[in-house]
């Protein structure tokens, strides 16, 4: 409700009734609406003479991109969201790589944790690939 919740209402009804009394609040308010509907009928005009002067290609103007912070999502941030996503997805697939090498490197842990525990030599020349040429 544009900011005021229903406390905020009573308590400028409660002051309005105090301050000018229940014979002038009807007066009053339509002056307020009056005044709200004249400012919003300047502000469409505005809109509409603004688009009619710039032309047919701005004919989808929306005041509200004109901000700063709508201008730059909109022509910044808008045409490199397409390579964020493909960044996103780039890295996805790593760490889904990343996470089963790590469940692999578990599971090789626990053989060589099993087989100390029960006493037999573990082969870390098979269970690990070494390149002897590398070296």
């Amino acid at each position: 409700m544009n900011g005021f919740g229903i406390t905020e209402m009573i308590t400028l009804a409660v002051l309005a009734v105090i301050l000018f009394g229940p014979e002038k609040i009807p007066e009053f308010s339509r002056k307020a609406a009056r005044v709200v509907w004249f400012l919003r009928n300047v502000a469409n005009n505005a809109q509409t003479q603004l688009r009619n002067e710039l032309g047919p290609e701005y004919a989808d103007l929306d005041i509200r991109d004109l901000t700063p912070k709508n201008l730059i999502q909109k022509h910044l941030l808008d045409e490199i969201q397409s390579d964020i996503d493909e960044i996103k997805a780039d890295l996805s697939e790593v760490r889904s790589d990343l996470d089963s090498d790590l469940k692999d490197a578990q599971m090789l842990g626990e053989d060589i944790r099993h087989q100390l525990e029960d006493g037999e030599e573990p082969e870390l020349a098979a269970l690990v690939p070494f390149d002897v040429e590398a070296t």
